[in-house]
């Protein structure tokens, strides 16, 4: 008597991983993790070549790609990360001598650049007439298009100042190509671009590219990492971004403003960095001041890093509470009287100032 087994192979089927159907599949991710590594991490060039694949099929790109992020910053186009790495290039060196001798020689490189078409106050002559004070010790920076006051403790400024220009803003250099690199005139060394990776901060400008699209030169410097600070995502993106583009409206209303930027800085703030230590502000400020003598009318903004969905004018605020707050004086050669007289102004007289016009 034969045994007759209950269970029949040939009535299942293999079920799960078969090694002869996915081996393409497998060699296909492998090549991907292999690209992956090759160059150091990077997404780019995998998205890239991910993209081409899709267009062979008929798919078309992913959408990342059409829509760029603007606030993304340029990844290396060297394996070797170099503008990760700080630069020996120092003001000392022959090259910066050259891109600093006419600011040596006056005094300031801003002097030239003042709102043109315009009755000139005695006080606005002056060399430095925009910087707010600061003292002979202070590691002052002077690029083409703005000027900052560089801390070392915090890895960031503390002011940026330019003249606020509508040639400059009307130009046509767009930030297609611009790169997020460390600043070679700062002595003690700015922060680099990695010390922002994978922080869940943006780089935020404080001198906005978008405030010097006169030439590529300009609009580059303000990618300097010493123009940068940590800012939330959404703030930098959302409510900024919105100060940014109403006050470049004014500047072409008004032909031209006088603008002072910068974060609220103060010991024992959290900090990000690989390298550096870079201090993340609870808070920034705006100054804004418009001269076309005889008138003249002054601004001051305080905000939160965060998002926010009010009106601007909930963060307008006497500029006498900025100066309290960041132990900075502003404009401090208008004449006293004056100063004090415009940087008392409450939010509503302020309000209807500038933006009842």
């Amino acid at each position: 008597m034969l045994f007759s087994p209950k269970f029949n192979p040939n009535k299942y089927q293999r079920r799960g991983f078969r090694l002869r159907g996915n081996t393409l599949v497998l060699l296909f991710i492998f090549f991907l993790i292999g690209l992956f590594l090759h160059y150091g991490g990077r997404t780019q060039p995998v998205v890239a070549f991910w993209n081409d694949i899709r267009r062979i099929v008929g798919l078309g790109p992913v959408k990342s790609e059409k829509e760029d992020n603007p606030y993304k910053a340029p990844e290396p186009s060297t394996p070797n990360r170099a503008d990760d790495v700080a630069t020996d290039d120092r003001p000392g060196s022959s090259s910066s001598k050259k891109e600093s001798s006419a600011s040596d020689e006056t005094g300031s490189a801003l002097p030239s650049r003042r709102p043109q078409g315009k009755a000139l106050f005695a006080f606005e002559k002056q060399v430095d007439f925009i910087l707010p004070a600061y003292k002979p010790s202070d590691e002052i920076v002077r690029h083409e298009g703005y000027t900052l006051r560089f801390r070392d403790e915090y890895k960031e400024a503390d002011w940026v100042a330019y003249p606020l220009l509508p040639e400059e803003i009307n130009g046509d250099t767009d930030r297609e190509g611009s790169r997020f690199v460390p600043d070679p005139a700062v002595r003690s060394g700015s922060a680099l671009p990695a010390d922002y990776t994978r922080s869940g901060y943006d780089r935020g400008h404080l001198a906005p590219a978008g405030d010097f699209k006169f030439s590529r030169r300009m609009m580059q410097e303000t990618f300097f990492m010493s123009n940068m600070t940590p800012q939330v995502p959404e703030f930098n993106r959302g409510i900024w971004k919105e100060l940014e583009d109403q006050i470049r409206r004014w500047a072409l209303r008004d032909n031209g403003l006088y603008v002072i930027t910068g974060p609220v800085l103060k010991p024992g703030l959290p900090t990000i960095g690989r390298t550096n230590e870079v201090s993340v502000p609870q808070k920034f400020y705006k100054v804004v001041l418009y001269c076309n003598r005889p008138e003249i009318r002054m601004i001051g903004f305080l905000l939160n890093n965060k998002g926010s969905d009010s009106s601007l004018k909930q963060f307008v605020v006497p500029v006498d509470q900025i100066e309290q707050l960041t132990g900075i004086d502003f404009f401090p050669k208008l004449p006293d009287d004056l100063e004090r007289k415009l940087e008392s102004k409450g939010r509503g007289e302020m309000v209807d100032e500038w933006f009842s016009l």
